[in-house]
């Protein structure tokens, strides 16, 4: 059986479970992110938990299938050694950590900087966002634009590990090969 599909699949579950997680605490810091922000699902649910995991999907499976087809394009085609689906379950959690760690430095940033008056809320949502929930809804901001760069740059420096990777397996000797694994 081809690895294509599962390593499209298996970039998806992980986009997805990251998402899900991801959503479940920025939710927490300001649901009117989530209500104000983004069009009403669900009925107009105001629950955290249900638009952490409604959101969690909708904003993430897309993201894993634009990782996943390249990157299973990168890891299969070609004459060089494979990546299996199996191979891209370390890389991809890594991946996933980097990302969530940049999203956690971006809130952390966004928080010391609204806390100390530096920034603030601007634009149309000031209308429509309540004062004391501004910055909650501004550190949210953040760590959702930091979680997408991430993403991307992160899923950039995989996909060119994955080629050099296997470049290096194809023409490295095979006893070499044998003792790194």
């Amino acid at each position: 059986m081809t690895q294509s599909p599962i390593i499209v699949g298996l970039s998806i579950l992980m986009c997805v479970i990251y998402g899900v997680v991801h959503d479940q605490v920025t939710a927490r810091i300001c649901v009117e992110y989530f209500t104000i922000g983004h069009q009403p699902i669900l009925g107009g649910t105001e629950n955290p938990t249900v638009l952490g995991l409604a959101w969690g999907f909708l904003a993430t499976w897309w993201v894993g299938a634009m990782l996943g087809v390249p990157l299973a394009f990168v890891s299969q085609v070609g004459s060089l050694v494979k990546k299996s689906a199996r191979d891209l379950i370390r890389p991809m959690l890594v991946l996933m950590a980097g990302t969530a760690a940049l999203a956690m430095a971006a809130g952390v940033t966004c928080y010391l900087l609204t806390a100390n008056d530096v920034i603030h809320l601007a634009g149309g949502f000031t209308h429509v966002i309540p004062k004391e929930k501004q910055d909650a809804f501004l550190i949210d901001l953040w760590i959702h634009s930091a979680s997408y760069a991430g993403g991307f740059l992160g899923g950039m420096i995989l996909m060119v590990w994955v080629v050099v990777d296997r470049y290096r397996q194809t023409h490295m000797p095979k006893d070499e090969v044998a003792a790194e694994k």
